[in-house]
């Protein structure tokens, strides 16, 4: 067997060797005898609508894995400076969004009454302990060092907060692949500390600007630029998203995180990863 092979085989099963002309079934590939088993509800009787509650988390944190890796891959070949397939990467996010966004139609269903029943079994466990979650904030700029303290019972997702933190965001990759193609970047925005907020830069607004006013002559950046404002359009619906089933299902209570729900909900629709692909359009057509 060559040494292709045999990396080949430890990619099928790691850390076990396996025999590749042996028959495997779907079950097998997909491991479901892991997945279909990891939906233990805490009630006891299982309360009807646990599972339902379950299966959503679960499966938004599996869609967030994908929007990760995707992300992930983008932010690299932009430092590589392959626009091509980093778009596509974008475009992918985009419909993994839509599919997280189209989810809360179905924990809508869930009435106050039957959360009510829920809720004492999730004690103090909460969305907004999902390191997943916070990891496409990161890459997509919203840095906050205080948030990797929420996870400091997960050495593993503290780990990989504090890399993301200290790392350039999509954002960031994006203007610095501007700035070696011959546009103009503030120097300020290209050499900083990525654990910073990134602060809103107006001579960047212009840059833009002259992008949008002969988009034939930029398509490349001009598209690109769309394809973010994309993300984040797509964000904020799933936030809104997200907003409107809380409020129908706990209407202004605090969340089971202790955060303060709603409140802490709406406050978030007011953050922005790209503010100069949105003032930008203050002088379009000006």
């Amino acid at each position: 067997m060559n040494e292709q092979q045999t990396a080949g085989q430890r990619a099928l099963e790691p850390g076990i060797q396996r025999d590749l002309t042996q028959s495997m079934s779907y079950g097998d590939y997909l491991r479901l005898d892991l997945v279909l088993s990891a939906q233990q509800p805490r009630s006891d009787p299982p309360l009807h609508d646990e599972l339902l509650f379950i299966v959503q988390h679960q499966t938004s944190e599996l869609w967030l894995k994908l929007m990760v890796h995707e992300l992930r891959s983008a932010r690299d070949l932009l430092a590589a400076g392959e626009l091509a397939p980093a778009l596509k990467r974008m475009a992918r996010v985009k419909h993994i969004q839509r599919t997280l966004t189209e989810q809360w139609s179905v924990l809508a269903t869930l009435t106050p009454s039957e959360y009510a029943e829920i809720r004492p079994f999730l004690a103090s466990a909460s969305g907004f302990q999902s390191a997943q979650y916070r990891e496409v904030e990161f890459l997509l700029g919203n840095k906050d060092p205080d948030m990797i303290k929420v996870f400091s019972h997960d050495p593993v997702a503290q780990g990989a907060l504090r890399e993301l933190l200290h790392q350039p965001s999509l954002y960031d990759e994006f203007l610095l692949y501007l700035h070696r193609a011959g546009y103009a970047v503030p120097a300020a925005l290209r050499d900083r500390d990525w654990s910073r907020p990134y602060p809103m830069s107006p001579a960047l607004v212009d840059t833009i600007a002259g992008v949008y006013a002969a988009p034939a002559e930029h398509w490349g950046v001009y598209e690109t630029c769309e394809e973010l404002v994309d993300i984040e359009d797509n964000f904020q619906q799933w936030r809104f998203r997200h907003l409107q089933v809380v409020q129908r299902i706990i209407g202004h209570r605090t969340g089971t995180g202790g955060s303060s729900g709603v409140d802490f909900l709406r406050r978030a629709l007011d953050l922005t990863f790209f503010p100069e692909l949105f003032e930008v359009r203050s002088r379009i057509g000006g």
